[in-house]
């Protein structure tokens, strides 16, 4: 079992670190054994290599399902003009939309990563202020698993390819059927599923507690019978949010005219309720005993690098490794 820390890839990110073997320092201080790493933008500092990377978190779009079924209406109504949202992804046609993700891929593979993490879910920005969901589970695993299998036919990467759990429509890990489903459409061979502890308690909507979420967890992972043996790694972290959500549901904000003030208005009320906060229960460690994962990724937000070394260190404490 290997712990990793999660990480950014990008120069301005990377100001508190000096070079690699500070990084490599600083992983250590963790009590890890490297990085999962997520590309932020433009890094030239050479700090991540083989040797520190361990997984590489995939490029994700929050929402992208109009796009990728060119829903010119659903465009529209969260977009307002054809030329925000090409300005927005980069993109004016499928091919255009897949490369930064085959860039990733490329990347984690030219990094000797050991797994590559893609997200399975589609929420707008007027859904989260709302969570009322325009899109079904299901049609959100069947195009996720189109794209991933366009990104990878005629591929010959070596990483595990792990598919993220998340709270809005998409793999939820709530139904073990649509769990299911979503492995069987990947043609990957080499695919597995990592948990997203933080995830899964934010999606019933009720979590208020720290150990009624542990609960709710290792409930989670008995429901999946035998499909728990492809959870291969934990995004391991608590949300507690459950009155927030409660809250959200009765509030009638008003969304914000621009996109981009909106996408700034919803993205300040995710960061309300998936907090990626550390464990504080020693009963963590059932999670861990019961899944038996082959990675966990101490996921762990923080404003700085002092912080990030405190909240991990946290969370090794409850799992006493320290």
């Amino acid at each position: 079992m290997k712990h990793v820390v999660n990480m950014v890839s990008e120069n301005e990110w990377l100001k508190e670190y000096k070079d690699r073997a500070d990084m490599n320092s600083f992983i250590k201080e963790c009590k890890c054994d490297g990085a999962e790493v997520i590309r932020g933008g433009d890094d030239n500092t050479g700090i991540y290599c083989s040797e520190n990377v361990v997984g590489v978190h995939l490029y994700f779009y929050p929402s992208w399902l109009d796009f990728w079924n060119m829903n010119i209406d659903g465009l529209k109504k969260h977009f307002g003009s054809r030329e925000i949202w090409e300005n927005y992804y980069r993109a004016t046609n499928r091919e255009e939309f897949l490369k930064p993700y085959q860039d990733d891929m490329d990347y984690a593979e030219a990094m000797g990563a050991e797994y590559a993490v893609f997200h399975i879910n589609d929420v707008s920005n007027e859904e989260v202020l709302t969570y009322e969901w325009e899109h079904t589970n299901r049609e959100v695993i069947v195009a996720a698993a189109e794209i991933i299998n366009e990104l990878t036919r005629g591929r010959n990467y070596h990483f595990k390819l792990l598919l993220e759990n998340l709270f809005t429509p998409g793999m939820t890990l709530l139904n073990p059927n649509e769990t299911e489903l979503m492995l069987n459409l990947v043609n990957y061979e080499n695919k597995g599923i990592v948990m997203d502890t933080g995830h899964l308690m934010c999606a019933p909507q009720n979590i208020t507690e720290e150990e009624q979420g542990i609960d709710f967890v290792l409930q989670t992972v008995k429901n999946h019978g035998e499909l728990a043996k492809y959870i291969k790694a934990l995004h391991l972290h608590q949300s507690t949010t459950g009155n927030f959500v409660a809250d959200l549901k009765t509030r009638n904000i008003i969304p914000e005219k621009d996109f981009y003030a909106l996408w700034a208005q919803s993205y300040n009320v995710i960061l309300n309720i998936d907090q990626h906060r550390p464990f504080t229960s020693p009963r963590v460690q059932e999670i861990l005993e019961l899944v038996e994962p082959e990675f966990v990724c101490h996921e762990i937000s923080a404003k700085n690098r002092a912080d990030k070394l405190e909240k991990v260190l946290v969370q090794m404490k409850a799992l006493g490794r320290i």
